[in-house]
């Protein structure tokens, strides 16, 4: 399979992991939002593993990736009915490498934090606390944010293993705050 220039897929085992955590992602974040349950329905999102989706939805350097839409309803022709639907695109062939890559990664407190992670930022979108679009220096800015977010998320969770999920991206905050220590000290001078 590899070298058909096929990615790998979860298989039948491990899309009953992802959905789990998916489930409790859901609770999760929804616990931490304190949202109600039509609050959650008003998020107007799906997640998706690599199996559901379009090729133009599937890249090589994210765990996952938010796609926007808008829909509107069909018999609807006015543009400002149309409401944002955010698909979360999970890809399941760099989360297999990076488990693969990674031996203390399992599966399931992997998945958590990345779906946790995703929902945090559909809802900093649906609740106008970050735009979609931004420059990278913003993107980056909210990247640290999120991750803080996730990591409180997780403290409720008893997942066995989540210790070497949060070492693992413990590292990849530790980058993003250098570079957003750079930024800062590249900023202008105020006044």
């Amino acid at each position: 399979m590899e070298g058909s220039g096929e990615k790998r897929q979860f298989d039948a085992r491990q899309l009953d992991s992802v959905n789990q955590a998916v489930g409790v992602s859901e609770e999760m974040v929804s616990n931490y939002y304190k949202l109600s349950d039509s609050q959650v329905l008003q998020l107007n999102y799906d997640i998706r593993t690599s199996s559901r989706l379009a090729s133009h939805e599937i890249v090589d350097d994210h765990f996952a990736q938010i796609v926007r839409y808008r829909a509107r309803k069909k018999e609807s022709m006015l543009e400002t009915e149309a409401e944002d639907f955010y698909l979360v695109c999970i890809q399941d062939h760099a989360i297999l490498d990076a488990i693969d890559r990674f031996p203390a990664l399992r599966l399931y407190p992997f998945m958590l934090y990345i779906v946790c992670h995703e929902l945090i930022h559909v809802v900093r979108f649906r609740r106008f606390l970050q735009h979609f679009h931004v420059p990278p220096e913003e993107r980056q800015i909210e990247e640290i944010r999120v991750h803080h977010e996730t990591r409180d998320v997780l403290q409720q969770s008893r997942a066995r293993d989540l210790d070497a999920v949060l070492t693992f991206y413990g590292q990849w905050r530790e980058a993003f705050e250098q570079m957003d220590e750079i930024h800062v000290r590249r900023a202008p001078p105020e006044g």
